[in-house]
């Protein structure tokens, strides 16, 4: 209160605490007022141009309008990823003295019109056109239909220097031109624009052009792209207006998304930013984390993370079924979990020949029955059968010796600790991670199978708000049996109010697969962020970018791109609080300065 009395007010004694920058006459003058703290330093009037501080200012008005306005015309002005202000002057003309007038000019165009038949010369289209608009026009006024407004249009573009300058004026000319508008800067009048363009509501310049409410109706700039919502979860800033995009993927006709990225370009940052918001609105998330960057995001929030490697202590049975829904019989559930184990087999074993693939169908079919599991029974309650109980079927079949041989490394080799155990880990918490990071390379792959698999039954047993992230699913798209799976994921998981995020930085990988297109068109939300020049060519074909947007991507910072929510896209920046940045940070320097934190903290007891 005092720092604000101290400026406002004339002090009687004392020196008066005032900033360096500020002018002398104002020391001197002992008063200061908000316009000498928002005002710039010095502003030089050119015959073109202001200099404004360090910008350099130009304004514009529109002299000609096309005989027809289209709606959303100036939407490309509106969104165009410049600094510019633009003021809309809207002044209502008398309908009485319009009306006396287009009498006027009516009866001169008829007059014209009838002189030239007079003549005997050829009609000139040009004249009937004005003429049957003039009497349009007339009627829609006389029948209280239209209004007659002067509208004046102004538009002030900003840059560092004069060539910018005239880049920014070349573009916007371009795209108004191309739309039959002309514009013109307000030459030795670039004061009184600007001054017009400022947010006083006052019209100093006075270029005026005369619009009927439907075209007017068309100037309106409530075209701007914004993605915000009633409702949903914060992605993120507007690049362009600096909106709120503000969004609730399950208000889309599906729940997917997707998104690319390079290294190292905030991908995950960005997803965790959205788990960490979304555990907020009761949902539950389960996330397939191949590099460990969720350990501490699930300690945090008291969710439960599960190490799956050779040696990890968590197992998971392939063989689980999972219990038959309302509206599934025991006998789907069986069948389609014995497709899915053939996926998996044919995943562990390199590939199948048909004749392989039958005889594991009828051993897998087999085992199922050693347990009394069948289609006519009920399984509910039944310990389901292991790896080395499918191998021993499996080595008693014609046919199947061999096969065992390549299975038995999974269940007696060094393979079998992670696949030939029952399910002993329980994902009854709001965030579930599973790392694979210490799983070797090679059976990558098929632990990613495993676990979807395992997460996908359990989808399957209750209905649930859930959002499944697969980081890092180009590992997914190498076989094309995992691929395949996280299509069904993508096409499926709507039905049970399943949300999955698929996220990746190869983008060759994920596209060469004939499931990557797929899966981008059933996912309703996609995130591009920075892109290497050597994938971005294949982005803009498949996103249909532009240009302009092209360039964008490979020029983003970290936790920029564009955000696409159904029709609407927007460029983007991620923007954490203090708080979500400390659980959610991927820098390795920012990761070890906490953890050197947390222990000295614990080191003192505290």
């Amino acid at each position: 209160m005092s720092f604000f009395s101290n400026i406002f007010k004339k002090k009687e004694r004392g020196p008066i605490p005032v900033a360096p920058f500020l002018p002398r006459e104002v020391y001197e003058a002992e008063t200061l007022e908000l316009k000498d703290i928002i005002a710039p330093s010095a502003l030089k009037i050119g015959p073109r141009d202001l200099n404004l501080g360090d910008k350099l200012v130009r304004t514009f008005f529109v002299i000609s309008y096309p005989r027809f306005l289209n709606e959303s015309w100036f939407a490309p002005i509106i969104n165009l990823d410049k600094m510019f202000d633009v003021s809309i002057f809207v002044h209502p003309v008398d309908t009485v003295k319009v009306l006396r007038q287009f009498q006027k000019k009516v009866a001169e165009v008829q007059s014209q019109i009838h002189e030239r038949e007079a003549k005997g010369m050829v009609r000139d289209p040009m004249l009937d056109t004005a003429y049957q608009d003039l009497e349009n026009l007339r009627d829609n006024l006389q029948q209280a239909q239209e209004k007659l407004f002067d509208v004046g249009l102004y538009i002030t573009l900003y840059a560092e220097n004069e060539t910018e300058l005239d880049k920014i004026e070349s573009e916007m000319k371009s795209i108004l031109e191309s739309k039959l508008v002309y514009v013109k800067p307000a030459l030795f009048q670039q004061e009184q624009a600007f001054k017009s363009v400022m947010p006083i509501a006052t019209d100093l310049l006075e270029v005026h052009s005369k619009l009927n409410s439907s075209p007017l109706s068309s100037l309106f700039p409530f075209i701007s792209f914004d993605l915000t919502s009633d409702k949903g979860v914060l992605y993120g800033i507007n690049r362009h207006n600096s909106s709120l995009v503000l969004f609730d993927r399950f208000s889309l006709e599906n729940y997917n998304s997707i998104t690319f990225a390079k290294s190292g370009a905030g991908k995950s940052y960005a997803t965790k930013l959205e788990i960490i918001r979304t555990l907020m609105f009761d949902t539950e998330v389960i996330v397939l984390d191949p590099e460990r960057e969720y350990e501490y995001l699930a300690e945090t929030v008291g969710g439960r993370y599960f190490k799956i490697s050779l040696n990890s202590e968590h197992h998971i049975n392939p063989f689980d079924l999972a219990p038959p829904g309302k509206d599934e019989s025991a006998a789907s559930v069986l069948r389609s979990n014995i497709i899915n184990l053939i996926g998996l087999f044919r995943l562990m074993m390199g590939g199948l020949t048909p004749e392989e693939d039958a005889i594991m169908d009828r051993a897998i079919t087999e085992t199922y029955a050693l347990k009394d599991i069948t289609a006519e029974s009920d399984f509910q309650n039944i310990e389901p059968p292991l790896m080395s109980d499918f191998e021993l079927v499996l080595s008693g079949m014609e046919g199947g010796e061999s096969l065992a041989q390549r299975l038995s490394k999974y269940t007696k080799g060094t393979w079998s600790g992670f696949i030939n155990r029952p399910t002993n880990i329980d994902i009854n918490k709001k965030l579930v991670v599973f790392s694979l990071r210490d799983m070797e390379d090679e059976l990558k792959p098929i632990a990613m199978y495993i676990v979807t698999h395992y997460i996908w039954n359990t989808i399957r047993k209750e209905l649930k708000k859930r959002l499944f992230v697969i980081d890092e699913a180009w590992w997914m798209m190498k076989s094309e049996d995992t691929a395949s799976f996280l299509l069904s994921l993508a096409k499926r998981g709507r039905k049970y109010f399943l949300g999955l995020a698929t996220i990746t930085q190869d983008v060759d990988d994920f596209l060469k697969s004939p499931y990557g297109l797929p899966i981008i068109t059933n996912s309703s939300i996609q995130m591009l962020m920075k892109q290497s020049p050597t994938s971005i060519d294949k982005l803009q074909q498949v996103f249909n970018l532009t240009d302009e947007e092209k360039y964008l991507l490979l020029e983003s910072g970290v936790g920029e791109g564009i955000f696409f929510a159904g029709l609407k896209h927007v460029a983007i920046k991620t923007i954490a609080s203090y708080t979500e940045d400390q659980i959610i940070t991927s820098d390795p320097s920012q990761i070890l300065s906490i953890q050197k934190a947390r222990e000295e903290l614990e080191a003192t007891g505290g």
